[in-house]
């Protein structure tokens, strides 16, 4: 294997930490053909669709790429921004964000953000944070709840890269923080601002990311650590068990999905004489296509032709300020031991000597005065 080549290395530069936020990935426009690059790199994952490749490719080149895009990329019209997709806005916010409520902390480390599918990629802000010094990178998934899906699939882009890499730095890696307080707290708070403006609902609806109920057969954690985070989430804001339900949402394909599916539930609501239902997503940091289209329009419409009154969508923690201070709290929590302020040069030189000299002081010593 030939590896890439190394950015200019300056002996005794600075070494920094860095943080990488990675968040799933977005089209680069609403367009088909944008659509079609990004789920042809989407669904030929095997951690995303564990369908032998033989068997997949065939229909996903065949079909589903020459019929899904077009009605995606109108999907993805309706929630474009001026500034582009809403994913990928909420994403750089919450990277800059980030690295200035570390940096108040006293942290000085390089923040940026990468998408699993789509650009900017993992890779090229791997090499990015190298070239700008960085020997310890962590690597800080936007997913709460572990999926082999989504966490796991960051982490083998991650590792491919290493595998074309000379000069590896060193790497740590968030797993999971679906039961930290701070994430908690911040999901409570957004909650609590929307009824504080608009009053409680009849039902809340806390819609997570569906996946294939084979995965949690198979060992995948995600369905309990959804349900945890749902029941932690109700415990804080003071929930009676009837006041809420836990749904998954998304499903794709004919095979069956984690229950209870959203739509079907809150179609269900509304027939059976609910008034009012709030939706919230807690297993989206960032708000995209499917909170904005799927939950806030598609699902929204069927509630209210159901029989439902009134429809309340609480937006994603996107850059809340209690969601930034939840983030920062994940990471220094997995950056302890690592040093995270940047040292000149002749510091650091100064530091390798006393370390070789087996930590006696650079310069004379009291004898020699």
């Amino acid at each position: 294997m030939r590896f890439q080549p190394e950015p200019p290395f300056t002996h005794g530069q600075p070494e920094r930490t860095a943080i990488l936020l990675c968040n799933l990935g977005t089209p680069d426009e609403a367009t088909a053909p944008a659509v079609r690059r990004y789920l042809a790199q989407f669904l030929a994952d095997h951690r995303v669709v564990e369908i032998p490749k033989l068997a997949w490719l065939p229909i996903l080149h065949g079909i589903i790429l020459r019929t899904r895009p077009a009605k995606s990329a109108a999907k993805y019209a309706s929630v474009w921004t001026p500034e582009g997709s809403p994913l990928a806005v909420w994403t750089a916010k919450q990277a800059t964000l980030l690295r200035g409520w570390l940096g108040e902390a006293g942290h000085q480390v390089l923040v940026r953000h990468a998408m699993r599918y789509g650009n900017p990629s993992i890779a090229s802000q791997l090499d990015a944070l190298k070239a700008e010094g960085a020997t310890r990178i962590l690597i800080l998934p936007l997913y709460p709840q572990y999926s082999g899906t989504t966490t796991a699939s960051v982490f083998d882009a991650v590792y491919a890269w290493a595998a074309r890499t000379r000069h590896v730095p060193e790497l740590r890696f968030v797993n999971r923080y679906h039961d930290h307080p701070g994430y908690i707290d911040a999901l409570a708070r957004s909650i609590e601002a929307h009824w504080k403006v608009n009053g409680q609902p009849d039902k809340l609806v806390m819609s997570f990311h569906g996946v294939p109920e084979r995965t949690l057969t198979l060992g995948d954690p995600y369905h309990c650590e959804s349900l945890k985070t749902g029941r932690m989430l109700a415990e804080r804001l003071g929930l009676r068990r009837e006041r809420y339900v836990l749904t998954f949402q998304s499903r794709f394909g004919k095979a069956k999905w984690l229950e209870p599916y959203t739509q079907p539930t809150i179609e269900a609501l509304g027939k059976t004489g609910t008034r009012r239902v709030d939706v919230v997503c807690p297993g989206f940091t960032s708000d995209c296509l499917e909170t904005l289209e799927e939950i806030n329009m598609e699902v929204r419409e069927a509630f209210l032709h159901a029989g439902g009154q009134e429809f309340h969508y609480i937006p994603c923690l996107n850059d809340s300020s209690h969601w930034i201070t939840a983030l920062s709290r994940v990471a220094q929590q997995h950056l302890a031991g690592w040093p995270t302020q940047v040292e000149d040069a002749a510091t650091q030189a100064d530091a390798r000597e006393r370390a070789l000299a087996g930590g006696a002081p650079k310069g004379p010593t009291p004898a020699g005065r």
